[in-house]
């Protein structure tokens, strides 16, 4: 039985794995909020966004840990194709669960579901992300713990989907982020203690790529893509924002109106709340730009 180190770089790995979990649930959080003030188009795109964030956010965290995992005795590597499949597949059904709640009528069964399908997504992401390691050895399983971990992903699931629904205050997500982000890393390591591997000694040469040749670089590039996106998100206006603009904009547009009605000669310059007759100046704003609107006089 091989001896598994799952922190071979120490507490690096496991702290940053769990920063990314919270960055990837805080976006998808934020942007499922954005998609249920929104209707149309901009719903459909801010939800994309959530799924594409939280499904990267978890796959990011998984193989950010799995950077310091490593087995007595053999080599590691990972096949090239189904870890970038099991990418897909996390932002793919996590999408089916967040469209679920930005869609569903019902909230309280369209919560479950969401959930149940979110869960059961970030699971087989974990899953087909393990059965993607290539080693000189068998890698079993014990159920109970693997039944365990499915469990922790369905409630962190269901959990941050409820967060979404109820929770508008930044400063809220943010506390909601930080436990889905625990419940995420909770749900990978319990998973990684499900794990036993029989080495079976060998000098033969190791299909796929090693982790630094393959996984790193891609963490890096969608931990990347994560904070961009927080920067985008975090300075797009709201759409109470978009409408306090617009009525700002409303209460300071000319009264073209009033040009129109007042009889040519008869015309008197408005400046903030002083009425001013042509050809004269107000006291004490000989600077002060003129105004555009005009108001009536009556003539005796």
């Amino acid at each position: 039985m091989g001896h598994l180190d799952h922190a071979a770089f120490g507490w690096l790995t496991p702290v940053l794995s769990y920063a990314m979990a919270c960055i990837g649930a805080a976006l998808g959080l934020r942007c499922t909020v954005r998609a249920l003030d929104a209707t149309g188009r901009s719903r459909r795109n801010w939800l994309l966004t959530a799924a594409s964030a939280i499904g990267t956010g978890i796959w990011t965290m998984h193989f950010v840990a799995m950077l310091g995992f490593g087995v007595t005795g053999t080599d590691i590597r990972y096949n090239v194709p189904l870890t970038i499949l099991s990418l897909l597949i996390a932002m793919a059904v996590v999408g089916v669960g967040v469209f679920a709640v930005g869609y569903g009528r019902e909230r309280g069964r369209s919560l479950l579901i969401g959930g149940l399908t979110t869960g059961i997504g970030v699971a087989s992401m974990h899953y087909m992300g393990m059965a993607a390691l290539r080693l000189h050895g068998q890698v079993t399983y014990d159920p109970m713990l693997v039944g365990l971990s499915v469990a922790i992903a369905v409630v962190a699931a269901t959990a941050a989907l409820w967060a979404a629904l109820n929770i508008h205050a930044p400063v809220a997500v943010a506390l909601a982020s930080l436990v889905m982000g625990a419940a995420v890393s909770s749900m990978h390591y319990t998973g990684m203690f499900a794990v036993e591997v029989e080495v079976v000694p060998s000098t033969a040469g190791l299909p796929g790529a090693t982790a630094m040749q393959f996984i790193f670089p891609l963490a890096v590039g969608l931990g990347s893509y994560l904070f961009i996106t927080s920067a985008f998100v975090a300075l797009s206006p709201t759409a109470k924002e978009r409408a306090a603009y617009a009525s700002a904009e409303r209460i300071t547009e000319p009264d073209e109106r009033a040009v129109d009605v007042a009889p040519p000669g008869f015309r008197t310059q408005v400046r903030g709340d002083d009425i001013v007759e042509p050809g004269t100046a107000r006291p004490g704003a000989a600077d002060a730009p003129p105004s555009y609107a005009y108001r009536a006089r009556t003539v005796d």
